[in-house]
């Protein structure tokens, strides 16, 4: 494989077009890929392959007959892929964004109608995480998790340790789940949410209200999360 300072060069380059596109040195339309590879010293094979992975993330946009062009940062959605196996920060990390986490509060809790969707007793205690996600700075995604106390006892100070939920859920001992089932709506964004999401009150926020289980089946916990949808597009497809 092609690399340049540990790096594929593709990925490279991507980089140093993503970073001249922060500071403001291409904007409006993308020069040719002849340009770019006299640019960085590369191929046009390689400057194309990292124009898509580009694509891909939202910074850049093909139209047929018009070239590539740069996408206003204030413009950009970030695509969010939702599979079998949707992970946050891994499907962040692909689309080469620096992601953070960090939890807003955390309580126990005891609800009936949760513990019956996650086949517990109506009397279970459940961890209840509010987990905000960051993106390249910006707040992308807030999310509620709830999930069983006895069987997770120390996911709050491993979510605190790490930022991640899978992460935690695996120094919990549990190291691979899946998504069994997703459901999407949008609503306004109430003023708590806005102020943590960085957005209006009443701007609109995509809802997912999905449940992950064991491979085998045993439902581990439920969680609503909420987009800010000028920020976000939730891309449905194999895992």
């Amino acid at each position: 494989m092609e690399r340049q300072d540990g790096l594929a060069r593709w990925r490279w380059v991507a980089d140093r077009i993503e970073e001249a596109i922060r500071n403001g040195e291409f904007v409006g339309k993308l020069p040719g890929e002849v340009a770019l590879a006299e640019k960085y010293g590369v191929n046009r094979h390689t400057v194309r392959r990292g124009i898509a992975a580009l694509g891909q993330a939202g910074w850049l946009r093909t139209e047929r007959g018009k070239g590539t062009s740069v996408v206003r940062l204030e413009e950009a959605k970030i695509p969010y892929p939702i599979g079998t196996r949707t992970r946050f920060s891994e499907n962040m990390g692909r689309l080469s964004r620096k992601v953070g986490g960090r939890m807003i509060r955390a309580e126990r809790v005891q609800d009936a109608s949760l513990a019956a969707v996650l086949g517990l007793p109506p009397s279970a205690v459940l961890h209840r995480l509010e987990c905000l996600s960051v993106v390249d700075g910006v707040p992308l995604s807030l999310a509620t998790n709830w999930l069983s106390a006895k069987d997770y006892p120390g996911i709050v100070h491993a979510y605190a340790e790490s930022g991640s939920i899978t992460q935690a859920l695996s120094s919990e001992g549990l190291v691979d789940y899946v998504r069994s089932e997703t459901r999407v709506t949008a609503e306004p964004a109430g003023p708590d949410d806005g102020e943590l999401l960085h957005c209006a009150s009443q701007a609109i926020l995509l809802i997912t209200r999905s449940i992950d289980s064991t491979p085998e089946g045993k439902p581990v916990q439920i969680v609503r999360t909420r987009f800010p949808a000028d920020r976000m597009e939730l891309v449905f497809g194999p895992s």
